[in-house]
């Protein structure tokens, strides 16, 4: 692979699909391998209000950033309360979960590797 160019995308071209596995999660990807980028996916998740997104795991670690909103995060067996400016490391194959129990939609940056980042429900 050849060194990759720098690259710049404005907000207005980032496209968000929802995520099939939560009900009122959206992702839109930044920056990512389609724009090069060697290492790392940098991704924006709207969590909507009133929104819960299921136990689960990925098989990559994920580096989070609150942006907006009041949202609960749960980690393993505790809950945690985080909010703008919160950041957060869940290693890879961690159970974790959202709930979104404000009126009010929370976003986040979240930064992965490249590579396999499925999402396996924990029942």
């Amino acid at each position: 692979m050849s060194d990759p160019e720098p690259t710049i995308r404005r907000a207005e071209e980032i496209e968000y699909e929802t995520v099939d596995a939560a009900e009122g999660l959206s992702k839109g990807v930044l920056i990512g391998a389609d724009e090069s980028a060697p290492n790392f996916a940098v991704r924006r998740f709207e969590l909507d209000a009133g929104a819960e997104v299921p136990k689960h795991t990925n098989e990559v670690e994920h580096e989070q950033y609150v942006l907006s909103g009041e949202y609960v995060v749960g980690i393993e067996d505790e809950e945690h309360e985080v909010s703008a400016g919160d950041s957060l490391l869940i290693p890879a194959g961690t159970v974790h979960w959202y709930r979104n129990e404000s009126d009010e939609a929370g976003a986040f940056i979240c930064a992965v590797p490249n590579g396999d980042d499925e999402i396996e429900l924990v029942e």
